[in-house]
């Protein structure tokens, strides 16, 4: 789970300040307001963890990738290629981290890290991006068990590492410096070969990788609903960019069975998926299933749904557009496995104000889930237009049914320069005591505007009645 981010000189963010970040995250902000830069900055990392090029700083995207950011020029604040893109998170780990140092028999452990790095362009003419210096921290309980960098040299192409509470002790007849970075968090295997006692980065770079690799991103533009789908059996690994996967998810996951929380019964994945909708008030019934077998080896599948006030079931096109665009949501917060971030962008698009506060109550059920009699830990980072999300948020805190330190909200303020990402103070009982003016608009000006408008107008009309009954008199 992600704490801690801070991005500096990343598209329109001089410095986003340090974020924290909760089991629920949110993000608000007026269009263009930057906040969707964050997230995108994050499946970025991810596309470039995954990328088969070792030695791409940055991986920006492609045709068919998450997000597509073009060159560093185009990324970086004010397009000034002497700007340095720096990044710094803080995550804590599943699984603590534990090595030996070869040398000394001492033992190192700890249950976060911590990781910084400085990319710079060297040669706006190549336009390739360099790593200027990256740091990882051990943290265990706060306390930091040891660092380690990765320099490159002053007007040279090679790297040295450096490391506080540890002794690198080089290896005897080695005589050159390491020349590469794997991507931009990653020791080269030549650090290892360079120093006696380095095997260790290597559990580092695996520990990232892993980050990364438990990230997801659903997009704001879900794709239609569907008369007919087909199957072959595959697993997918999300429900994908637009949701084009959700049907093969919930076929996948049939045999899971889910708690939405401790001592609370468990129930089939796609049981809970039909709960969910019913209590946001868009279906009654909800089924997926089989009209046909192909001989290529593929089933198709229909999905309907029964609405309420009706006994008949419809395909799931016949009915509001809002549930075709919620159900990816749904099912990809369910579908991810333990230990996974999801982020996504106005999951509340196209539903009605009080299934976008039932919603809230969703991913409350979705960070307190179980599944095989463990936490799922699924952390959520939502970039949202809907105050009504917001305002259920505040009550459950308000009614305990959530704490707030579980809750996170900040606002991207346009009205300073350059644009600030500001923290909401919400306390015990679900105030939010630094609401930004004109945070969903200005509420007020429209009622006052309203009413003066009003009685404007009732002056006019007993000023006409009352010219009428002037020429009567007459």
């Amino acid at each position: 789970m992600l704490k801690e981010l801070r991005i500096q000189n990343f598209k329109g963010w001089k410095d986003t300040g340090t974020i924290r970040l909760a089991p629920i995250s949110l993000f608000f902000g007026a269009n263009s307001s930057g906040k969707s830069s964050i997230g995108q900055f994050l499946i970025m990392l991810k596309q470039t963890v995954e990328s088969a090029d070792r030695k791409a700083v940055f991986y920006p995207g492609g045709k068919n990738s998450a997000v597509q950011l073009g060159s560093y020029q185009e990324m970086v604040f004010h397009r000034d290629p002497k700007n340095k893109i720096a990044f710094d998170y803080r995550w804590s780990l599943m699984d603590c981290l534990e090595f030996k140092d070869p040398l000394t028999s001492q033992t190192f452990s700890g249950n976060e890290l911590d990781f910084s790095a400085e990319v710079e362009l060297i040669d706006s003419m190549k336009n390739l991006p360099q790593i200027a210096e990256f740091k990882y921290r051990l943290l265990n309980n706060d306390t930091q068990s040891l660092s380690i960098a990765f320099s490159r040299k002053s007007n040279k192409s090679e790297y040295t590492a450096s490391a506080e509470q540890y002794n690198l002790v080089r290896k005897k007849m080695r005589a050159w410096a390491p020349k590469d970075v794997v991507r931009f968090y990653g020791f080269p295997d030549e650090v290892v070969a360079y120093y006696q006692n380095a095997g260790f980065v290597q559990s580092l770079n695996l520990a990232h990788e892993k980050l990364f690799g438990s990230i997801y991103y659903l997009g704001p533009l879900r794709t239609k609903a569907e008369r007919l789908y087909t199957w072959s059996g595959i697993t997918p690994e999300s429900v994908g960019f637009a949701g084009e996967n959700t049907i093969a998810a919930i076929l996948a996951a049939r045999d899971r069975k889910i708690s939405l929380g401790y001592r609370r019964p468990t129930k089939p994945f796609e049981e809970i998926i039909a709960l969910k909708l019913k209590e946001m008030g868009l279906i009654e019934e909800f089924s997926v299933t089989q009209i046909s077998a192909q001989p290529q080896s593929y089933e198709v599948y229909e999905v309907k749904v029964r609405t309420k006030g009706s006994e008949d079931w419809v395909n799931l096109p016949d009915v509001g557009f809002g549930i075709s665009q919620v159900l990816p949501v749904l099912v990809q917060c369910f579908y991810a496995p333990e230990g996974s971030i999801i982020l996504m962008e106005q999951p509340e698009i196209h539903l009605h104000p009080s299934a976008q506060s039932a919603l809230a109550d969703v991913m409350i059920d979705v960070i307190n889930s179980r599944e095989n009699g463990k936490d799922r830990n699924i952390q959520l980072v939502i970039e949202t237009h809907s105050e009504h999300f917001l305002r259920r948020l505040q009550r459950r805190i308000a009614e305990d049914s959530i704490s707030q330190e579980k809750v996170s909200v900040y606002f991207a303020n346009l009205t300073k320069t350059p644009a600030t990402l500001e923290s909401l103070q919400i306390d015990k009982f679900g105030n939010i005591k630094n609401w930004p003016e004109n945070f969903f608009g200005d509420e007020m000006g429209d009622i006052t505007a309203q009413a003066k408008a009003a009685m404007e107008k009732r002056k006019q009309q007993n000023s006409q009645k009352g010219d009428i009954s002037n020429e009567s008199a007459g």
